[in-house]
């Protein structure tokens, strides 16, 4: 039993070639400390500057779509921790049309391994951790000022909103990589789902018109991230076509996304013919 042990510690376990990839990609990164500390001040800038856009707006008009200052501390908090989560995790795949135009996806085949595991732990941005701690101080501060009813629920709900919130974001990178296949130079129409749909995700869906709620709602939903969430935690009504108790159902919304980015890069991948090198 004890050899046993010791040759499965030995060989590993499936995911230790992975993992020696991101453990290689985050060594390269501390490499150059002044280059890396330059990486993170300038995410945590760019946390910092997006919150201040969103502080201004409430800081002048006080209440937007049912939200007040408070609230929208937990609005902003949970959607973009949940964002900058995704981004470190498989933020890098919008790399993808860079190893299409120069063919070097081709060797991602060579390895027994699934192409997409592949392209999800070929690298890791640790830069974009400090966007995640802005996030995270955000939503702390917004959980402690907002009047929450604290109770065993009140936890569910807020760790099942981040995680679904992230795995919906994750879900829409992948699906715009799968895209690239066809598209190879439309990262900018792709952005507009991901990057687009981060934006949309810090505003309250009550403001949208109908077209715009049944989008951000339903066909890319991005209101499950927390929008839902904020005005269940705080007991507040929701929109027509979205009410509050929906919070609970971000699980199904990133099965949803998860559903259509598989088949995404599925179809993408059976498209795609090689380099042509």
């Amino acid at each position: 039993m004890a050899e046993l042990l010791d040759a499965t510690r030995r060989s590993g376990t499936w995911f230790t070639p992975y993992s020696a990839v991101l453990r290689s990609r985050m060594r390269s990164q501390r490499a150059y400390p002044l280059s890396f500390a330059a990486d993170m001040l300038s995410s945590l800038l760019i946390g910092v500057v997006e919150f201040a856009e969103v502080w201004v707006i409430y800081h002048n008009v006080r209440v937007l779509g049912g939200l007040d200052m408070h609230a929208m501390l937990l609005l902003f908090g949970l959607s973009n921790l949940a964002f900058s989560l995704a981004q470190i995790l498989v933020g890098h795949t919008d790399t993808l049309p860079t190893y299409l135009r120069a063919g070097t996806l081709d060797a991602f085949h060579l390895r027994p391994q699934p192409l997409l595991l592949q392209l999800i732990t070929s690298d890791i941005s640790l830069r974009r951790v400090a966007r995640a701690g802005v996030a995270a101080t955000v939503l702390g501060v917004g959980i402690v000022t907002d009047d929450i009813d604290w109770t065993a629920t009140t936890f569910a709900l807020i760790t099942i909103s981040l995680l679904a919130g992230t795995a919906i974001f994750a879900g829409l990178f992948v699906c715009a990589a799968g895209l690239q296949f066809f598209l190879i130079d439309g990262s900018e129409l792709t952005n507009s789902f991901t990057y687009g749909g981060a934006f949309a995700a810090q505003q309250p869906t009550s403001v949208f018109g109908h077209p715009m709620t049944l989008l951000f709602g339903f066909a890319v939903p991005v209101s499950f991230v927390a929008y839902l969430p904020t005005i269940a935690l705080l007991d507040l009504p929701g929109p027509q076509w979205l009410p509050a108790w929906l919070a609970w159902a971000s699980p199904l919304a990133a099965v949803w996304v998860w559903g259509i980015a598989l088949l995404c890069w599925r179809s993408g991948v059976r498209h795609y013919q090689g380099g042509g090198g």
